[in-house]
This record gives structure tokens, sequence and C-alpha cells, in this order.
């Protein structure tokens, strides 16, 4: 496992109650619980600024809802895409389009070709965002597609998925399915000059998500004839059974995503029930006494797929009595599709060379370790990146005002596996 360091100075504070983020608009910054953070690159002011941006926004996106305005994730959304889209702008070295995969809006970025190589290698890339936010045409994600088209005289596609609260789980999975499929026809291949044996998927947070049970859904699949040759997650969210992990935790309040925001996350996802939420956090809903959860406790226990570095000194939250109507009327909470971290084994058994990029400063750590962990177990050949001075979110922070140090040696890192395993 690559392990990455570097000095820890810069606080946030952050807190996890009820409301989370909205909440933080209208508090005093006491929380007891502090992140330290130091970027060698990055003012603690630009920092602080965009950390209170975020709040601000947020905290507005929340007032809309609250009038009956807008649902809040669509005005959130529409903050973000407003303030960050970018056109599909072709540069000398990079060609750049905007087109649809079988209905899906894609955005495509071709490299520049070796005369060596007739054929490129391709990359499917699903961006983050909870399901519900971001977009592939807005900066951060341009920028990343962008540098991975030209080092790696690749075609990456970018999948524009549709987004929660227009559609729900599992609608976002149909979109990445049907367009990547639509993209491995042999046609399509030809049309963008891409290898068929050379052709990956990857995606970050939530995307990463997708491009796991994507990889698992192809996998199973008799009918598609071109397999794919490797996935790489980043920072994936791969299960909701456990938020009680050593990683969920050591940073319930950390930010760029605290577990009550992730939580949230998850019943935006499903269209669920907001007062099951703090019930979640504690893990009642996969408590001793919820029949459904108990086949699948075992994958995911994190007591044997966590080596005691990370483990430390936390224990399991394992209730005994819990509320067991949550997984009645939430049952998308228990399927592999929605957590790929709790398939089968005879599904990961034959999954592609993987790559996972973990994060110390991440809720979403231990997800990624403990699914490195049963994919090794399967016989898969995985690559673990971890980062000790990475948080959530930090690789697409690579230009200013948020060029991060380590968001620029997450992409560099990812970049050269990529390099050497497509």
């Amino acid at each position: 496992m690559a392990t990455h360091s570097s000095i820890l100075a810069w606080r946030i504070p952050w807190t996890e109650e009820p409301g989370g983020l909205q909440s933080m608009a209208s508090k005093e910054l006491d929380t007891t619980e502090r992140l330290h953070f130091h970027f060698q690159d990055a003012k603690d002011q630009r920092a602080t600024h965009r950390k209170r941006n975020s709040i601000f926004w947020t905290t507005k996106s929340n007032l809309i809802h609250f009038l009956g305005l807008s649902h809040h994730l669509l005005a959130l959304n529409f903050i973000i895409v407003s303030f960050g889209k970018k056109s599909a702008w072709s540069s000398a070295q990079v060609k750049v389009t905007d087109t649809d995969f079988d209905g899906v809006e894609v955005r495509v970025f071709e490299g520049p070709p070796k005369p060596e190589e007739p054929l490129k290698r391709s990359i499917v890339y699903i961006h983050g965002g909870g399901w519900a936010l971001a977009s592939a045409k807005i900066r951060y994600y341009d920028e990343l597609c962008t540098t991975m088209a030209e080092e790696l005289n690749a075609v990456i596609v970018s999948i524009e998925y549709r987004l929660v609260p227009k559609v729900y789980f599992p609608e976002q999975i149909h979109d990445v399915v049907h367009a990547t499929k639509y993209f491995l026809q042999p046609e399509v291949l030809h049309k963008y000059s891409v290898d068929p044996g050379r052709v990956g998927i990857s995606g970050d947070s939530a995307g990463g998500n997708l491009a796991a049970a994507l990889g698992q859904q192809f996998n199973q699949d008799t009918n598609l004839k071109n397999k794919l040759k490797v996935q790489a997650l980043i920072y994936p969210v791969l299960q909701a059974l456990d938020f009680n992990t050593p990683s969920y935790q050591q940073n319930m309040n950390t930010p760029i995503l605290p577990r009550y925001v992730m939580v949230k996350y998850w019943v935006d996802y499903f269209n669920g029930n907001y007062d099951f939420v703090q019930a979640m956090i504690v893990n009642n809903h996969t408590s001793l006494d919820v029949d459904e959860a108990s086949a699948l406790r075992a994958r995911l226990n994190w007591t044997s797929l966590l080596p005691t570095s990370i483990t430390k000194n936390y224990k399991p939250v394992m209730q005994t009595t819990g509320n067991s109507r949550i997984v009645q009327e939430i049952p998308q909470l228990l399927d592999a599709r929605s957590a790929p971290l709790i398939a089968d084994q005879e599904v990961l058994q034959h999954l592609p060379k993987t790559y996972i990029l973990t994060c110390e400063h991440d809720v979403l750590r231990d997800d990624g370790i403990m699914y490195a962990k049963r994919l090794e177990s399967a016989g898969v050949e995985v690559t673990l990146d971890h980062f000790e001075d990475g948080f959530h979110g930090c690789m697409i922070f690579t230009s200013w005002p948020t060029n991060f140090s380590v968001g620029i040696r997450t992409r560099n890192s990812y970049i050269k596996w990529l390099d050497q395993n497509l």
C-alpha cells in the first residue's frame, strides 16, 4: 500500500448534528473536534474563505427549499453549475465535444494521437457529487479529463448522468450503463480510434460508487464482447450499512463530507425519509434484530478487514434493538447495486485490475480499504493508494484558487497508475 504524508497544521472547526452543514451558518465555530490540515501551497485565508463560501451557498439553497421555491439540491446544484460550467473548448492537444450516447449526455475528450499507436486507450469517467450535485461540464471535471486525455494520449468519456431529485436510484446506474455499452460498440470505438482491449472505468466519490456498480454489472453480463481492462475508484462510497467504521467515527465532523451529510446523501439517493437519518447514524437500520441485514454484516466486518493501524481503539457500534422499518421502507440500502462492498464473492472474483485511492481525512476511507481487501481475497490484482494528508474531494482541487498540493499529488499518482496499467 502506497502511503503519502505531509505536515498537519491548518485548523477548521466543523460540527455534526441535525442540520449538519446547514446549521453551520448560524453557529459560532466552537466545535470540540478540529481537523488539522497543512497544504504546502495553500494559504489559510484562501481556504477559510472557501469553506465560508460553501456554508453560505448551502444555507442559501436550504432557505430556497424551506420557502418552497425549489428542492434544496436543485438550488444548490444550480449555483454550483452556474458558477463553474465550462463550454466544450478544444485545445491544440485535446479535442472536446459534447454529444450523447444512447440518450445520455457525455463530454468526450480526445487526446493527441501517437504515430506509433493508431488506436488509443480510453477511460469512461463518472463524476462525484452525492448522486445529486456537480456535472461533467464544470471546470473541475473538465480540467481533470483534459489532463487525463493529454497525458495518457487517451479518449476520456465523461458521463453527464441524471441527478437527484430529478431521478433516484437506480436511474443513475442505468444512465452510466447505457452510455458505456453504447461506447463499447465496435463502430463507436472505431469512430474514436479506441483499442477495444484498452478501455477502463473510473469515478470519484459517488462516481466511484457508480463505477464500481458498473464494473460488477458488466462482469456478470455474458452478452458483452469487450471486457473492461481496469477500474480506478477515487475515494469511493461503497456501503450504507455501517456509519460507524473507524473512519466514520474519526472524521464525523470533517469537511468536506461530514457523516451527517453523507447519510443524507444516501437518503436522498433512495428518495427516503429524513426522519431516519439520526437512527441510521447510530446503525439502528442494521441492528442485530434486523434480519434482512444479518447475512451481509460479515462482508463489511471491519474488525477483520482493516489493519490494526486503522482500527486503533475504535469499537464497533452494533445495536441489539433497532428500527427494522428503515430497511423495510428503503430496501435499496441492502442492494449491492447501491453498495458494491456487499456483493457476493463470486461477483468480485472476475473484476478487472483495480486501483483504489483513499484519504485519511475522509469518512469514506474505510469503504475503499475494505473493498480493496475483499477484492484481494477474491484474487483481483489491487493497488491501494492511501494519502495521509488527503481529504475527500481533494483530487479535483488542482487549479487556482484551490490548487492544493495534495490535489496535484493525488491526481498525478492516479494518472501514473493508469499510464502503467491501461
